[in-house]
């Protein structure tokens, strides 16, 4: 079996290691723009936590029903650190066996990992923007307010906007690196 040349395992294992910094750094932001707050209003999503401005949120969402914004709402919370370590665990085993298929495995287990969080962030937002509360001052019959999973959408006079943040990126671009290497690698063995 062909192994990943010493470079690719050196690329490999820096691409993992990055994402030690995520970490440190928020992987999610969510950015609502109004009239009356033209600054914007945000909320950081990091492995463990939720920063920025989410008891302003929280404020103007009980006008329309929503649950109160909290840590105790994202069970994932509880264990996400432990997978993203997992993960990066996962890359350095591929990196220090040399191993294309272990590298490979990596990249199918980082798109099935990708494809889970985006539709576990969906039902997230989807429980949050239709089970409102009864009791709600303001109710628009037959609207939902389901913010978006990744891009923009109006939510009565709100923009918002849902996006990775700086921890996101480095986590694709750590897989996208990968799978170029095992391109490379791939072609280069074929072509032998």
């Amino acid at each position: 079996m062909q192994k990943l040349s010493s470079l690719s395992r050196v690329i490999v294992a820096l691409s993992s290691l990055s994402i030690i910094i995520t970490f440190f750094i928020p992987f999610w932001r969510i950015d609502l723009f109004a009239p009356q707050y033209p600054e914007g209003l945000t909320m950081k999503i990091w492995f463990y936590k939720l920063t920025g401005d989410v008891d302003i949120i929280n404020g103007l969402n009980h006008y329309i029903g929503m649950k109160k914004i909290s840590v105790t709402m994202f069970p994932e919370f509880t264990y996400l650190v432990y997978v993203v370590a997992a993960f990066i665990l996962y890359g350095l085993l591929a990196a220090i066996t040399g191993s294309r298929k272990l590298l490979f495995s990596y990249l199918v287990v980082s798109a099935l990992g990708g494809i889970l969080a985006l539709y576990d962030f969906y039902q997230w937002t989807y429980d949050y923007g239709h089970n409102l509360s009864d009791d709600a001052p303001i109710k628009v019959p037959g609207m939902a307010y389901q913010p978006p999973i990744i891009g923009h959408k109006q939510l009565l006079n709100f923009d918002a906007f849902s996006m990775p943040d700086l921890g996101g990126y480095i986590v694709v671009a750590s897989v996208v690196i990968a799978g170029i290497v095992w391109f490379i690698e791939w072609r280069k063995h074929k072509a032998a």
